[in-house]
């Protein structure tokens, strides 16, 4: 089997080299001639045989059992995020085919928006296609006008650097949840073709999406250097909308009374539709 084709063989091995094993009661040292963990150390954590465990990485096991992948995913000290990719990638969860809703934004999430009128809002597609903005995240984002896909924007554009300045931590992020999102939206043609094309054209890309790594949005620190209003800090929560599965809100807002509430209020103003 072609190893394009053996995900969760590859996703086992790039999981079981990242555990120390000293964190899981083994000796480490330099008598090791592979990062992390060896097969055997795996089989033995999780309660499984060397064969079977070495079968399902090398891809010749394809029907594990949520009990086996539940205990390696403990043996490999697996994040929750991490552990539901494992369970997809094995075929355990439902596949989520191509569904239209995915790319349409309901009018009660678009008035919900505008019910954010300090914070920058906005919804992301699977592939984090920027489906609809209220005001204030549409000041935010001018500089990328243009470009509708923020991976593309961090990856493509050439402000994104001087925009972002924790550009690094940033791309980390937002490509380990593509990641993700591959993995509970096999199907998805625009994953599929994004990834194709930022693997073929970026470096930076094509290591981090190679690293195996996945991890959701969640709340994190951002800050944007705005060439109309300098620096603003914000903090962004993002939501799942549950109703069309695999779109995301992102909310980002600034500490009240901050210079950085100023300048998004003053963002957001000059921005205005006339």
């Amino acid at each position: 089997m072609p190893a394009t084709q053996n995900r969760l063989g590859e996703y086992l091995r790039a999981q079981r080299a990242r555990v120390d094993p000293r964190d899981v009661g083994l000796r480490g040292g330099g008598d090791r001639r592979v990062a992390g963990l060896r097969r055997e150390e795996v089989a033995v954590l999780a309660g499984v045989s060397v064969d079977y465990y070495a079968r399902l990485e090398q891809g010749r096991e394809r029907n594990p059992s949520p009990q086996v992948l539940d205990a390696i995913g403990r043996a490999l000290r697996l994040s929750p995020d991490a552990r539901g990719h494992l369970f997809r990638l094995a075929g355990l969860n439902p596949r989520m085919g191509a569904d239209s809703s995915r790319a349409s934004v309901h009018p009660e999430l678009l008035r919900l928006l505008d019910a954010f009128p300090t914070s920058a809002a906005y919804v992301l597609s699977p592939a984090f296609d920027v489906l609809a903005t209220n005001g204030v995240a549409a000041a935010l984002l001018s500089p990328f006008a243009g470009t509708a896909n923020m991976v593309r924007v961090l990856f493509e554009h050439p402000q994104a650097r001087s925009v972002f300045p924790d550009w690094p931590t940033l791309t980390e992020n937002v490509v380990h949840a593509l990641r993700l999102n591959a993995g509970i939206f096999p199907d998805d043609e625009q994953i599929q073709a994004l990834v194709a094309d930022l693997r073929q054209a970026f470096p930076e890309f094509r290591a981090l999406w190679e690293d195996q790594t996945v991890g959701g949005l969640t709340r994190m620190f951002k800050v944007v250097h705005h060439p109309d209003a300098g620096r603003i800090e914000l903090t962004y929560q993002t939501f799942d909308v549950r109703d069309a599965p695999g779109q995301q809100l992102l909310v980002g807002t600034p500490a009240p009374g901050s210079r950085s509430a100023e300048a998004l209020a003053y963002l957001a103003a000059v921005h205005a539709p006339a």
